[in-house]
């Protein structure tokens, strides 16, 4: 008996190979449009598609060489045309084409780079494959075309295997390494001096500036005009590009390079950093996960040029050939039509693709030494162009009539996502998401409203089975009382229907509930649920960018020593509450200096969320000293960290320390508390938070319930009590109120978190739609607040003077 019928076999038999081209073409083209979206948006789905698309498209095209390499030596079948394996041989070199990749995507991770030498494996395996399969159809007609494309495959093909060559990290640092520097011929310098000791001859050394040994390029100075042009943003931030990029292999950077970034960029305007900043990653992005790198190279466009002149005349030889309906099977002629055009296609968009990129004009008009010496002719045109890439802005109303400009860049123009996520404790205790500060635009409405329904739905569905998992535990519970009484009665339902009944109540669930943790734990399913149930997201607003760049361009002037600039960018909120100069400050300083991080980020995250629930939105438009946007960035940046540290583990393995036992110890109590006092189930935030702040706090948490449990619960309605009692205070004083100590206390948090990632961990966010950290990571280091600058004086030498030593 067949497992697979006989004409099924025959139709796989004589499609299989047709199919895995077809299929490959498919994936390529998927992967060329669809890969430079995700550094613009963090799309689950998105991510999931290129995900399967990358892994099958090698698979693909790797399993239809080795099929058509295996077809060449079978004999004809009854009814094929004579000559149709000749045909099939001159697929062998589109396969090559197609393991080269689309310029758009090389890696689909970081650590894919390190894989280069498995790649030029591939590429010489690959090629003998083809050579393979051609020389098994010996005196093939289309030998011509074969061998043309057969030189665009190996191009294609070495082009990848290259990038991901200079993308590995250990290769992108060597290449940034300067020749060794020897100093001052020490041996030669102490025997002269020696010498002159020996003859009684009064000398000394001393330390002289030494003259520069090359030309250094003029300060660098921003225009003196309103704004910076969309050429000169994107100039500006392949300049930097070239200068920091060494951050991601932890090089260390000279003062000057320092003082000439920390300088530019204190005369930047919030949204002039931002988008050089923005443009900075995405030359950092296309450099790790891109051919674009290599290709604006002259090596790299020789190539590419060679590569589709190569191409174009293959495509035109096999179009000349006639008789080729006759010589070689109808569908075969169309699918290698197809490969020509699509593919032809497809060139046409990489190469349009590079032509517009922001390399492309950054490389071809260099960033002018003087900014008021006159423009070339084509700059006009990449401004022109640019111009549909800039970011868009739009004023949104939001709670209390309040009217704020959000970041709304279509995703066609994006350089990043313009996200920020967040992830509320208090919510998540009670099984509800957050509430949006600022709501989608209308024409989002429709898909904001059908999200929220499948959430809602989904929410409910997961709601009604733990009901029901509860109700069948209760009576589950009842009738074994039942069962057990009648068991001591009768033996006979003690060894039939007692045993049964717990084999089903008892041993089936057990078994199930095993399988689902084991499922769990490998894909992280119940994560995955959290992050679509909990996980919210607002748009960056102006005024926060803003609110950032000033507190940490004030920073910077405090920073001009390595020990001073380490001691700032390492603050996780002493130095805001200083800088606030209240009565209260060392009261507070208790939750910042004596706590670890991922305990004080908790702690200031519940105490955060507690003063928010607790003011109502008329006290907050009576009140006339601080502004409701300290309030509401407060608010976004504090649930934006809690996502960062239990969402994003990655992002915060440095400072994590035991952030998930202190989480899960404080969801325990808290869950405990609201259960108790009935609040659990209404899924109220505002009523939860002030039952939270009922409790009396007298005495500390610590010394009552010791030091076993690392819930932080009541010692954050403790700081938020300490916090309420600075508008009553200081801020009536003239100091800072609450919401403002509050900013300024998360910014310090957020930079503590940016400075202390891993830098392959920020570009590895990259590829997944960029994070609000990643920004201030760079905005640190263009302000000095980073501890890879060599700040001490370098450029002396030693020189023997005459005189007493």
């Amino acid at each position: 008996m067949r497992v697979i019928p006989l004409t099924i076999k025959k139709i796989l038999d004589k499609w299989n190979i047709r199919g895995l081209v077809i299929l490959s073409l498919l994936f390529q083209t998927s992967l060329i449009f669809l890969a430079p979206l995700r550094k613009r948006t963090s799309k689950k789905l998105l991510a999931a598609v290129l995900w399967t698309s990358y892994l099958l498209a090698d698979w693909t095209a790797n399993y239809a060489v080795a099929q058509i390499t295996k077809n060449q030596g079978k004999e004809l079948e009854r009814g094929d045309p004579p000559k149709n394996k000749k045909l099939l041989a001159l697929w062998a070199p589109f396969l090559l084409l197609h393991l080269g990749g689309p310029d758009t995507i090389t890696a689909l991770a970081l650590e894919d780079n390190a894989l280069w030498a498995r790649h030029l494996f591939g590429l010489v395996s690959q090629a003998l494959a083809g050579v393979y399969a051609v020389v098994q159809s010996m005196e093939n007609i289309l030998w011509p075309p074969i061998t043309l494309l057969f030189i665009t495959g190996v191009i294609k093909y070495t082009e990848r295997t290259r990038a991901l060559y200079a993308a590995s990290l250990d290769k992108f640092k060597d290449r940034m390494l300067k020749p060794g520097d020897t100093g001052p011929n020490y041996a030669k310098l102490m025997e002269e001096y020696a010498s002159r000791k020996d003859s009684n001859l009064p000398t000394q050394i001393v330390l002289i500036d030494e003259p520069d040994k090359h030309e250094r390029p003029p300060k660098l100075v921003r225009p003196d005009r309103d704004h910076l042009t969309d050429l000169e943003i994107v100039q500006y931030g392949f300049k930097f590009f070239n200068t920091f990029k060494g951050l991601v292999v932890d090089l260390i950077f000279s003062f000057r390079e320092r003082d000439e970034s920390r300088d530019f960029f204190k005369e930047l305007k919030p949204e002039e950093a931002l988008r050089i900043i923005e443009s900075e990653l995405g030359f950092l992005y296309e450099s790790m996960y891109t051919k674009t790198a290599i290709l604006h190279t002259i090596t790299g466009t020789l190539s590419r040029a060679i590569a589709f002149g190569s191409l174009l005349s293959s495509f035109f030889l096999f179009h000349r050939r006639p008789l080729k309906s006759v010589e070689f099977h109808g569908a075969d002629v169309v699918i290698t039509y197809t490969l020509f055009i699509v593919g032809i296609a497809l060139d046409v968009a990489s190469m349009v693709m590079f032509l517009l990129s922001d390399w492309t004009f950054a490389v071809l008009s260099k960033l002018k030494d003087d900014p008021e010496e006159e423009k070339s002719s084509i700059d006009p045109l990449f401004n022109w162009l640019l111009s549909f890439r800039r970011p868009q802005w739009k004023k949104h109303k939001c709670r209390g009539n309040r009217v704020h400009e959000v970041l709304t860049t279509r995703i066609l123009s994006r350089r990043w996502s313009g996200t920020i996520y967040g992830f509320n404790f208090i919510g998540y205790c009670l099984k509800t998401k957050a509430s949006r500060i600022h709501r989608k635009r209308v024409r989002n409405v429709l898909s904001e409203s059908v999200c929220e329904l499948l959430v809602s739905t989904f929410d409910n569905v997961i709601r009604r089975v733990q009901m029901l998992s509860g109700w069948i535990k209760n009576v589950d519970r009842s009738i074994r009382i039942v069962m057990r009484q009648l068991s001591r009665k009768n033996l006979m339902i003690r060894y039939t229907v007692y045993p049964l009944y717990v084999t089903i109540f008892l041993g089936i669930p057990y078994v199930f509930g095993e399988l689902w943790g084991y499922i769990d734990r490998i894909f992280s399913v119940r994560s995955h649920i959290d992050q679509i149930r909990f996980v919210s997201s607002e748009p960056l607003t102006k005024n926060q960018w803003e609110f950032i760049f000033n507190e940490l361009k004030h920073k910077s002037g405090y920073a001009e020593t390595p020990e001073v600039a380490k001691k700032v960018s390492s603050a996780r909120g002493e130095w805001a509450l200083r800088d606030a100069k209240l009565a209260e400050t060392e009261r507070l300083m208790r939750y910042v200096e004596n706590v670890d991080y991922d305990q004080s980020l908790l702690l200031w995250h519940i105490a955060t969320e507690l003063c928010f629930q607790e003011e109502e939105e008329e006290m907050l438009e009576r009140r006339s000293g601080e502004s409701c946007d300290d309030r509401e960035f407060s608010k976004i940046v504090s649930d934006y960290m809690m996502y960062l540290l239990i969402m994003q583990p990655k992002l915060m393995s440095e400072v994590a320390g035991i952030g998930t036992i202190r989480f899960r110890d404080t969801l325990a109590e808290a869950e405990r508390f609201f259960k108790g006092r009935h609040v659990k189930n209404l899924r109220d935030m505002k009523r939860a938070s002030k039952t939270v702040l009922s409790v009396s706090n007298d005495i500390e948490p610590m010394n009552v319930k010791g030091d076993r449990s690392k819930s932080v619960l009541f010692d954050a309605s403790m700081l938020a009590k300490e916090l309420q009692r600075l508008d009553e205070s200081g801020g009536g004083n003239g100091g800072d109120g609450k919401w403002r100590v509050l900013s300024k206390v998360w910014v310090e948090l957020l930079s503590y978190a940016a400075s202390h990632c891993e830098a392959t961990e920020h570009v590895a966010q990259l590829s997944r739609g960029g994070e609000l950290l990643n920004f201030v990571w760079l905005l640190m280091a263009h302000f000095g607040l980073a501890d890879q600058f060599q700040i001490n004086k370098g450029d002396a030498r030693a020189k023997l003077v005459d005189g007493e030593s």
